[in-house]
């Protein structure tokens, strides 16, 4: 009799509806964070953030607000997840897409509920199906952060540690996320390797790789490699990349260095951007690859997904680690990029150089493959100096082909971190001593927050005898570019698609784009 009335009961609940990706709010930022106090839905209706002034500390918190299950609620949780875990293909299931996999984790969990005797009240049903879809479907605790569209970056540092979250409004801040037990945390940085479809182990300790999403994941396992035990960071993947009027509204660059940065892409110099960790450089390149005209063909080379494309004619290509045990079936950023050369690019882009592929990537621009690529390097000495010895050994000689450094930086401005494009640095000469003679037609300066252009720019000159255009045209079509970009920023036209369609237009009827900003 009991059994059967719990079969009645459960069997007919209806449902229960989550939204995974609920509206963005619009978050303004409060210049004084102790007024800052504000909630939004990340996985509605069940888990909300709030972030707040916590005088204790004298911090910006974020809180993960989740149903609060009773003794009895956690109990039953645990025993449905325990003889899921024991009966689900947990492969088969991430494969599926989001809507039948709900439907299928309601099925089993009213089947389970029917087997093991359970009663629940409706609401006491909703709010454990909540957790099995959340634990099922995404990562456990994390998977509120992972919703948060604000989120960048995810930082656990070990056990009895706060998870902290880098904000896109509110940057660092600590959560009220610790992982208290060790064996959960490793099951957890498991479970990470598996979405990446890479191992980690005790014999491998240290995970690199990229979750379906795109999002990038650093993890170690052992407390011999960090002494709080099993870590992990997620850099999240930006679906939709800030396109150039964004960047303009968030004072990273100006008007002119975007318009000098368009026509070099159009000309077809070769650009290197380079700058410290999350300083921007992958922001810029897809802010730049906007520019490339919309007939070109496109091909890009990663070692984990980041570059992202508004374009049709783009073959993306990504590394892949070794897939056996003794290291075979690995395909490096080197055989990715010897492999582009002969798929007809008109343009290449290498999310990083770090060691032999700088040869053939500076072999390839020689031979007249125009190609944008990042580096890790602060300066532009140094990003000659890293260029010039092992494990990179470029010939000195070999740099000219290069046109333009661009130098990315973190920066503090009115108390808040900022990302600036520093410098753009044209390459004039490069000797074979290795002692570059270079040309600095725009810099940043933080003392004012002023971005100052020098109208001296050799590569123009370049551009000028290359193809056969006349300065002064030139400097015209410069002009225009500035203040058509400067335009739509003004009218805030921010569309990923609607900003690629326009540029798109402007290569195929540019008096038609330049009468509609009212440039011409």
């Amino acid at each position: 009799m009991f059994g059967k009335k719990v079969a009645n009961d459960i069997v007919s609940y209806p449902e229960v509806k989550i939204n995974f990706s609920p509206e963005i709010p619009k978050l303004r930022k409060i210049e004084d964070k102790t007024q800052v106090n504000v909630r939004y839905a990340v996985i509605s209706p069940f888990a909300f953030v709030h972030i707040y002034w916590k005088p204790e500390i004298a911090e910006l918190v974020y809180d993960v607000e989740e149903p609060l299950l009773n003794d009895e609620e956690a109990k039953h949780k645990d025993e449905i997840l325990s003889a899921m875990r024991d009966m689900i293909d947990f492969e088969g299931v991430v494969d599926k897409n989001l809507d039948s996999l709900l439907a299928y984790l309601n099925r089993m969990f009213k089947l389970l509920a029917v087997e093991l005797g359970i009663q629940l009240s409706y609401e006491s049903y909703r709010k454990i199906f909540y957790y099995i879809a959340r634990d099922f479907a995404g990562f456990n605790e994390i998977e509120p952060l992972l919703r948060d569209y604000f989120v960048e970056d995810i930082e656990c540092n070990g056990i009895d540690s706060p998870v902290y979250v880098v904000h896109r409004v509110y940057r660092n801040m600590k959560t009220n996320i610790v992982f208290k037990d060790m064996d959960k945390l490793a099951s957890f940085v498991e479970k990470l390797a598996q979405r990446c479809g890479r191992y980690i182990s005790y014999a491998n300790p240290i995970l690199d790789g990229s979750l379906p999403d795109g999002s990038r994941v650093n993890a170690t396992y052992t407390k011999d490699i960090t002494s709080k035990g099993p870590t992990f960071t997620i850099r999240k993947f930006t679906k939709t990349p800030w396109t150039p009027p964004q960047l303009i509204a968030f004072n990273t660059l100006s008007p002119e260095m975007l318009a000098y940065l368009w026509l070099l892409v159009e000309y077809k110099m070769n650009i290197l951007i380079a700058g410290g960790t999350a300083a921007g450089k992958t922001t810029l390149l897809n802010a730049i690859a906007f520019f490339i005209p919309p007939e070109a063909r496109v091909v890009s080379i990663e070692d984990t997904r980041e570059i992202n494309l508004p374009r049709e004619n783009w073959l993306p290509s990504v590394a892949r680690g070794a897939t056996g045990i003794k290291g075979e079936g690995e395909i490096d950023l080197f055989a990715l990029l010897k492999s582009s050369f002969r798929q007809n690019p008109d343009y290449v882009i290498v999310g990083e150089v770090r060691g032999k592929e700088a040869y053939v990537l500076f072999q390839g621009m020689a031979s007249g493959h125009p190609s944008i690529s990042t580096i890790h390097a602060d300066s532009v000495d140094t990003v000659i100096k890293r260029l010039e010895t092992p494990p990179i050994e470029l010939s000195p000689t070999l740099l000219n082909v290069l046109d333009c450094i661009c130098i990315m930086t973190h920066a503090i401005v009115n108390n808040e971190e900022t990302r600036k494009l520093r410098e753009i640095t044209e390459i004039v000469n490069v000797t074979p001593e290795g002692i570059a003679l270079t040309n600095t037609p725009f810099v940043w300066n933080p003392a004012n927050d002023t971005f100052y252009f020098k109208k001296d720019s050799r590569i123009f000159k370049k551009i000028s005898q290359r193809h056969g255009i006349r300065r002064d045209e030139l400097d015209l079509e410069f002009r225009r570019r500035v203040r058509l970009l400067y335009n739509m920023y003004k009218e805030k036209v921010f569309d990923f698609e609607e900003v690629q369609k326009i540029i798109n237009e402007y290569y195929k009827e540019p008096e038609k784009i330049l009468k509609r900003f009212k440039v011409l």
